[in-house]
């Protein structure tokens, strides 16, 4: 009995699907088994949290099966336990709570459908397990809401799951005549919901007890539609996974990385990843981190040696190092500098979000409040529009304008912060223009997601996004 009682913790609904797995791909199929699998039995506390009566889901940590999975031919079985045990791995789950802390509005929905179709086309060029009928396909997304068309190969390495819901999610505020019926819509939907009908409302997935939902836009409206037929399978909540500290959930990550790498190698031309894709998860460094540390090495003030004046010791001693001996002269120190100087370009031919420039400007007023710096702001494109001078603290750049489209030449705007003898420079842009011009002080090029590929001429360049 106890025999059987201790084989029995091994086996799952998916014991069968893991076993093909490890059969045709022993590497990446063996990334089931650093994964927790759990069966929802009848009248289980777990089974109320099934999403859309989904064969299989996951809440970062354990893949959960329902009792519908009993019943799928094992190829289809292959299927969902590869497609939960993608998500597992690139940390989709944590990933979609980190998000929420950034964005603060994040639809989890439309989440979900973006993680699918990048896990589906990941696994898409396998004969030996089969995707639901309704799989979204990374390449067929991007065609239909965005206009992109390229190969599926080529999306894989170039689309993150954060990067590609930035991309889709345009849902907008409702306007003032919206409010009825949106307050009509959300309930309609919280009853389709009840219902199971898959929760397609628009804003499905916001804060729960919202009464005004934001309204679907054309890529939003296109990728819901796509993502309809399947069944949410990403559980989130209160006792979800993705409330650890940030240095744990960073330290899983490298380990889910190297995992995923390492079995990818093993596995070569049958492994279950088509390419080493740009969705693979990354402990990231957040970017107001690496800017304190880049102003502050840069905005500190040094002491330097003063000869007008003796050091602190030879005053205490009065010169002497004893009852007949004077001490030589020992010089004092004082700060090669009264006050640190930023120097803030912004580039306003550019395209920067509302809630990333408030963000930036944040944590610059925060900066030089801390460090006591005054701020030199020069704003302009291929000329210089405006110079201001801030005092620690005090920088609105909130009421700055872009108005877009190019035409930029930052030789203008580099010489005019040049003029006032800064400690480092940095330059909020999309880097499109020339830079002919090469300060003394350290630059650093602050760019939007969206550029995120564009290349500094010098200096260093942080992406802003998380």
């Amino acid at each position: 009995m106890a025999a059987d009682d201790g084989s029995a913790l091994y086996r799952h609904r998916g014991t069968r699907a893991v076993q093909r797995m490890v059969e045709y791909a022993p590497c990446t199929g063996g990334l089931a088994l650093w994964v927790h699998h759990h069966d929802v039995r009848a009248g289980e506390a777990d089974a109320s949290t099934e999403p859309g009566h989904a064969p299989a889901w996951t809440d970062g940590t354990t893949v959960f099966y329902g009792a519908a999975f009993d019943a799928l031919p094992l190829p289809l079985q292959a299927g969902w336990v590869a497609h939960e045990v993608l998500h597992v791995a690139l940390r989709h789950t944590q990933r979609l709570g980190e998000l929420k802390r950034v964005l603060g509005d994040v639809d989890e929905r439309l989440f979900n459908t973006c993680a699918d179709a990048i896990v589906n086309s990941t696994l898409a060029h396998l004969a030996w397990l089969q995707l639901p009928r309704d799989a979204v396909q990374l390449d067929r997304l991007l065609q239909l809401a965005l206009g992109v068309q390229q190969p599926v190969e080529k999306s894989l390495l170039e689309w993150d799951v954060e990067r590609l819901y930035r991309a889709i999610d345009d849902r907008r505020p409702p306007r003032a005549d919206d409010g009825r019926a949106s307050v009509a819509s959300s309930r309609a939907g919280g009853a389709g919901r009840r219902q199971g009908d898959g929760g397609a409302a628009a804003g499905d997935g916001d804060a729960a007890g919202s009464a005004v939902r934001r309204i679907d836009g054309p890529r939003s409206a296109t990728v819901r539609a796509l993502g309809s037929a399947m069944a949410a399978d990403l559980r989130t909540g209160a006792d979800a996974a993705g409330d650890d500290a940030p240095e744990d959930e960073a330290e899983r990550s490298r380990e889910w990385s190297e995992r995923l790498l390492r079995a990818h190698a093993g596995d070569g031309a049958h492994s279950m990843l088509r390419a080493l894709i740009a969705d693979l998860p990354r402990s990231r460094t957040p970017w107001p981190q690496v800017l304190r540390t880049r102003l502050a090495h840069a905005l500190a003030r040094r002491p330097t040696l003063s000869w007008s004046r003796p050091s602190r010791s030879y005053i205490a001693n009065q010169g002497r190092g004893g009852a007949y001996r004077r001490m030589p002269w020992e010089p004092g120190t004082s700060h090669a500098k009264p006050v640190a100087r930023l120097a803030l370009m912004v580039d306003v031919s550019g395209s920067v979000d509302d809630a990333l420039l408030e963000r930036f400007a944040r944590e610059v007023q925060a900066l030089t409040r801390r460090f006591e710096a005054q701020l030199v702001l020069v704003i302009g494109d291929h000329v210089v529009r405006r110079v201001e001078h801030c005092e620690p603290g005090h920088c609105d750049l909130r009421a700055i304008e872009f108005h877009g489209g190019g035409g930029t030449d930052f030789v203008p705007l580099l010489e005019e912060a040049d003029r006032h003898r800064p400690d480092i420079g940095v330059v909020l842009t999309d880097l499109e223009g020339p830079a002919d011009f090469r300060p003394r002080w350290p630059v650093v090029w602050a760019v939007p997601p969206a550029h995120a590929g564009a290349v500094a001429p010098f200096g260093r360049k942080l992406v802003l996004e998380d």
